[in-house]
């Protein structure tokens, strides 16, 4: 009896080894977030895409795509109504202007801090920089895709365009998301990053 009781155990410990697959992704952000989006406690997904979930498209890591930006601080700007894709309009900032050379020319993009959101623990620092570029509609969310930053102690930033990803809504009309200024525009291709998704 103890044979067949461990022998069950084998198998079934062999057939849930077989069902748990290697998270995908060639870098942490990547691995993290398919870990994020496969987890039913922090998917956006529905549960039809979920359950038939491999992993979210990406473009490959690509360095060109990690910038170092020049912050310059905008402390007169006024708070404002971000519209989102809902009836919700969360209240931003516009905390600065970033600069950078990406491709062999200089772009620059504002960054926003979320008023309430700075508020909650471990977001004092936290910066919010949503884009446009070339690839929208196209390999990329129609709607634009964002960035995350911290403030940094001097003027420096290094933006990271491999960690872009989509809004929710993107995923899910269920959520309300930030639209992205139209001012954010690169006219370039940022082919970092999250691509589409491709709903079931």
């Amino acid at each position: 009896m103890k044979y067949l009781l461990h022998l069950f155990l084998l198998v079934s410990i062999a057939s849930c080894a077989q069902d748990k697959q290697p998270l995908l992704g060639d870098t942490e952000f990547q691995k993290k977030m398919n870990a994020d989006f496969k987890d039913a406690t922090k998917s956006p997904l529905k549960d039809k895409d979920r359950k038939a979930f491999k992993g979210l498209d990406f473009f490959k890591f690509d360095s060109t795509y990690v910038v170092n930006a020049t912050l310059i601080r905008t402390p007169e700007e006024k708070p404002f109504q971000m519209k989102t894709t809902t009836e919700r309009k969360p209240v931003y900032v516009k905390y600065g202007v970033i600069s950078f050379e990406l491709k062999g020319e200089i772009h620059q993009l504002n960054i926003y801090k979320n008023l309430e959101l700075m508020t909650q623990d471990g977001y004092k620092d936290y910066l919010f920089l949503p884009f446009l570029d070339l690839t929208n509609g196209d390999t990329t969310y129609g709607g634009g895709r964002y960035v995350e930053g911290r403030i940094p102690s001097n003027d420096k930033l290094v933006i990271d365009f491999n960690t872009a990803y989509n809004p929710y809504c993107a995923y899910n009309e269920k959520y309300s998301c930030p639209i992205v200024p139209r001012e954010n525009y690169l006219d370039i291709k940022v082919e970092a990053g999250v691509k589409t998704f491709a709903k079931h």
